[in-house]
């Protein structure tokens, strides 16, 4: 199984470590407007990648992905919105969750809640000031970036050019606490008004980078094979968790594979919620099958940027309507199909890189194998390869599925959210 990681910048040979399972930690939404396209092919590069390893390879896998339930958009929606923070960062998790189980997507084994590991973000906080790695000022915790001669490794940036990036996606160079612009907040001093916990620091509450740094060690270990997210995560996000952990990780490498999958663009313009320019997929289930949204997206390479099209997206719905026809052939007592040249090439597909529109074009040919196949063939075989690749891996259910995503009854877990000790700070006077 080759995978290509990001960091390296180079195609990598993926394998368990001895006795341990394939760990993987998956940054999440922050629930506050969810599920649009974007998030979707997200999810599903890691859902079919945690298929094909448990599935083709037989590897155990322990699958983390995690909820960041406390962030300056949340309480900015609540605000606007009048809800309480908690309230609505749950009502958009629990959408969130039905759309994952319309869509078919594998829960992870852990779903934590940024609020779930307020000990441990606070300790690795600590341990990063006690290190000369992080400064106090104000109340907030800094990680100084000037302590880390690889910060921004592999983005062959300048250090104007790292700092406007990060500035575009989320830095605030202009916090005059700051001992250079670039730092980044570990502990964010708290607001009047705003939920807060306490610390060794005063009432805050944690930055966005150690929460999934947190969160990560907390429940895969010190060291995680595989960890991803969106392609915009790479930068300042995941280059930020990595400085941390240079220092909180035992493990070296902390991550062996960093994974990232592509932007999904409409009208020109990356899919955000900053931008509106969305396709949900609740809207998208009021009139389409699981099976044609996930072949859509399946269909577009991994680290490829691709635009929303309608007219593709109705082809898609000729690609499900074949597949569920090949599953509802009834197989006869004659000759089997030959279907020997489908598996392997399938499996080579998967194996790639994860090049997944290769490997729905193979299921489609099989599925066309089988509709053309002579009257009264056994179609036995047939059949269950297509069960094995396209449902079991490519997660489609072969079937017309009507159950619209709140009327499920989701098979995710529970978010972990909440830990003690919750304040509020006092409003100014």
């Amino acid at each position: 199984m080759y995978l290509y990681d990001s960091l390296q910048q180079t195609r990598q040979r993926l394998r368990p470590s001895p006795g341990r399972p394939i760990t993987v930690y998956v940054c999440g939404i922050t629930p506050y407007d969810t599920t649009h396209l974007g998030h979707a092919f997200t999810y599903i590069v890691f859902d079919v990648l945690l298929r094909h390893l448990e599935v083709a390879r037989g590897w155990q896998t322990r699958y983390v992905q995690n909820l960041t339930d406390i962030d300056d958009d949340i309480l900015r929606k609540a605000d606007e919105t009048g809800s309480d923070w908690r309230e609505l960062g749950l009502s958009w998790t629990r959408r969130f969750r039905e759309d994952m189980a319309w869509l078919g997507m594998r829960p992870p084994d852990v779903y934590p809640g940024a609020t779930s590991a307020l000990p441990e973000i606070i300790a690795n906080v600590a341990s990063l000031v006690d290190a000369g790695r992080a400064y106090t000022r104000a109340g907030s915790v800094y990680f100084r970036v000037a302590s880390d001669p690889d910060f921004g490794v592999g983005l062959d940036l300048d250090p104007e050019a790292l700092l406007d990036l990060a500035n575009r996606r989320g830095n605030l160079p202009d916090d005059p606490a700051k001992s250079d612009p670039i730092d980044f907040v570990l502990w964010q001093a708290a607001k009047a008004g705003e939920p807060a916990w306490h610390s060794p620091w005063g009432p805050g509450r944690p930055g966005w980078h150690i929460e999934c740094s947190s969160l990560a060690m907390k429940h895969l270990g010190r060291q995680v094979d595989i960890h991803g997210g969106g392609g915009d995560l790479a930068f300042p996000h995941h280059a930020c968790e990595r400085a941390q952990c240079r220092t909180l990780a035992t493990a070296k490498p902390w991550t062996r594979f960093w994974v990232h999958a592509a932007m999904v663009e409409m009208d020109g313009e990356k899919m955000s919620k900053s931008l509106g320019n969305l396709v949900m997929v609740r809207e998208l289930s009021r009139s389409a099958q699981p099976d044609t949204v996930r072949l859509y997206l399946l269909r577009h390479g991994y680290r490829q940027s691709w635009q929303w099209d309608p007219a593709r997206f109705e082809e898609t719905r000729a690609w499900t309507r074949t597949l569920h026809a090949a599953m509802r052939r009834s197989s006869g007592s004659g000759r089997p199909i030959d279907v020997g040249r489908f598996g392997p090439r399938f499996t080579q597909a998967m194996e790639d890189d994860l090049d997944t529109p290769s490997a729905v074009a193979v299921v489609l040919e099989l599925a066309d194998a089988i509709i053309a196949a002579p009257p009264a063939s056994d179609l036995r075989v047939a059949q269950d390869l297509l069960r094995a690749t396209a449902g079991r891996i490519l997660g489609l259910r072969l079937e017309p599925f009507d159950t619209p995503p709140e009327a499920l009854e989701t098979i995710w877990p529970e978010p972990l959210i909440e830990a003690p000790d919750l304040i509020y700070a006092a409003p100014v006077e």
